[in-house]
């Protein structure tokens, strides 16, 4: 159950209570699609030292490798990686629709061959919602269909329909799922996917049409995958009206710091991106001065931590130099310290923001930081 606690403007102060515990809002979950954050970051440390209150999980991926049924054996998702907080499952949509070279898109759902040994693979609504069933997490989305950008308003049109009609067997489907006796969460949520690509009154329209349907959350899907980012931040001011303001918002796959606090300001309460893990591998992290290319000639005999104003764990023990060595010297510690710093980052931001919306300070702290974390040092 989501609960409303203040509003600055637009900006959203909330929490999510769950079957796994009640999580704060707004909140960045750390991606962990194959139920790994990549860069050897376990879940105890994400427990223990990066503030991580929610983990997202891959159905796609999960399914392919090591196969849900795998999972379910093993206890359920949560067991098998030793995580005790709530875990949102994204639907695979995406993936079929990034990953899978050869694809067809019918009524039933999509037939395509799996990016891993090339087998063909069936997933639909009912094949989604069972799939998650098994992996038993927290929140389970709906399978949509993800239309590249640009696309025609004809079939943007078409799509969001299709998208609905699978978005209500989802519903049905999970309701089927949740009453069974050997289901492992039989609470497990829904959330709906908006979809309309870069066309207003698509996205308007669908976000009615879902919004009726009375689901636990709902996203904005289909964004942050070319558009520019003044279009994405047209599109959350067209759409944030109609989302009913008492289920929590999600904004898909988004995104910079700066995306996030302008994303915040406009009524969002819940993102993911792998910017944070995937950046901290190529030796990029995040500071409250911007961003950093930690392996540039500059930092070789820097004595100074990432961040002298962090505190995570890679900014508590090591130097600038040191990583830098480390990264110059392909040592897989540089890129776990900076994952480290990197996801410590983003949930202390979205932290900072929550303390900003209770202190009724959030426009000073948009004001402060929405440019500044985009600055290259």
């Amino acid at each position: 159950m989501y609960t409303l606690i203040k509003k600055n403007s637009k900006a959203r102060r909330g929490q999510f209570e769950t079957v796994h515990g009640t999580f704060q809002t707004p909140c960045f979950m750390n991606v962990g699609t194959s139920a790994a954050i990549k860069g050897g970051i376990s879940s105890v440390d994400l427990k223990n030292e990066l503030k991580c209150q929610v983990e997202l999980c891959n159905t796609y991926h999960l399914h392919v490798r090591p196969g849900d049924h795998i999972i379910k054996q093993m206890g359920g998702l949560h067991k098998f990686m030793n995580w005790d907080k709530p875990i949102l499952t994204d639907s695979g949509g995406f993936q079929v629709f990034s990953l899978a070279k050869l694809r067809k898109i019918k009524e039933e759902g999509v037939y395509f061959n799996s990016h891993v040994d090339g087998r063909k693979i069936f997933m639909g609504p009912e094949e989604s919602m069972q799939i998650q069933s098994n992996l038993g997490s927290t929140i389970a989305m709906a399978f949509d269909e993800c239309v590249e950008n640009p696309a025609t308003h004809e079939y943007s049109e078409q799509s969001c329909a299709r998208t609905t009609r699978w978005l209500k067997r989802c519903k049905t489907e999970m309701a089927r799922l949740n009453s069974l006796p050997d289901t492992i969460n039989p609470e497990q949520m829904l959330f709906g996917i908006n979809q309309g690509c870069t066309f207003e009154d698509l996205r308007i329209k669908h976000m009615q049409e879902i919004a009726e349907l009375d689901l636990d959350g709902y996203a904005i899907g289909g964004l942050a995958v070319g558009e520019s980012t003044e279009d994405m931040y047209r599109i959350i001011d067209a759409v944030e009206p109609y989302m009913p303001v008492n289920k929590p918002r999600y904004l898909m796959g988004v995104g910079t710091p700066s995306n996030i606090i302008e994303a915040v300001a406009r009524g969002v309460d819940m993102f993911d991106c792998v910017m944070p893990s995937r950046n901290a591998r190529h030796a990029t992290v995040f500071t409250w001065d911007g961003i950093m290319h930690i392996t540039n000639k500059c930092y070789e005999t820097d004595p100074r931590p990432i961040d002298e104003k962090c505190d995570c764990p890679a900014c508590r023990n090591f130097s600038r130099a040191y990583i830098r060595h480390l990264f110059k010297s392909q040592e897989q510690l540089g890129g776990r310290l900076a994952v480290m710093h990197n996801l410590y980052f983003y949930n202390t931001l979205t932290e900072k923001i929550r303390e900003a919306i209770d202190n009724d300070t959030f426009d000073d702290f948009r004001q402060t930081y929405s440019t500044r974390l985009s600055v290259r040092i």
